[in-house]
């Protein structure tokens, strides 16, 4: 058996023995590849001068917050719509968008803000400052991805799929979120 089918094998057995774990990991990873890769590409800093405090804030939330999450909702979303009903890609794709998406972001960009020290006025202003291009820029990516992925791809899987894409999404929210905020120590 090849090395790739090994660990394919030993991924779908984590996967369905530990779905939480595996996908919260997963996210972990990503959000941090994400930030990793703002920081020395768009920011161009170099190694030396690379925040890992950041990123390790930043896996954090993949961890804690976006992988179980995603793996909830994408479980809600199959009970809502089940897998034989008419029009259910595009009324997964809808409620995720309509519902789940504005939420997220504004839970999302408050903890970032929590997690990096700030107090909840500096948050509130952060949110008035940046919520509504996160949401607007999330509606030029996501409805496309998720309309393949709900279709597409098992519900095991989305969350990997959605990550994957996300790595390039988690680039620009680690630049959005930390744009003209002064470091605090």
């Amino acid at each position: 058996m090849s090395t790739f089918m090994v660990i394919y094998k030993g991924y779908q057995r984590l996967l369905t023995n530990h779905p939480m774990l595996v996908q919260s990991c997963q996210a972990s990873v990503l959000m941090g590849t994400g930030d990793l890769i703002a920081q020395t590409v768009v920011e161009k800093k170099s190694i030396a001068e690379v925040d890992f405090g950041r990123t390790a804030r930043f896996s954090t939330l993949g961890l804690v917050l976006v992988g179980p999450t995603l793996t909830t909702w994408y479980k809600c979303l199959e009970k809502l719509y089940g897998t034989s009903k008419k029009y259910r890609v595009i009324k997964k794709v809808a409620t995720d968008q309509l519902c789940f998406v504005p939420c997220f972001h504004a839970v999302f960009i408050t903890s970032i803000n929590v997690l990096n020290g700030h107090d909840w006025a500096f948050t509130k202003e952060q949110l008035r400052l940046k919520y509504v291009d996160v949401v607007t820029s999330n509606y030029a990516l996501w409805p496309a991805v998720q309309l393949v992925n709900f279709r597409f791809v098992p519900l095991s899987y989305q969350v990997l799929v959605v990550q994957c894409v996300a790595v390039f999404w988690n680039v620009y929210l680690s630049w959005k979120t930390q744009f003209g905020v002064e470091k605090k120590l």
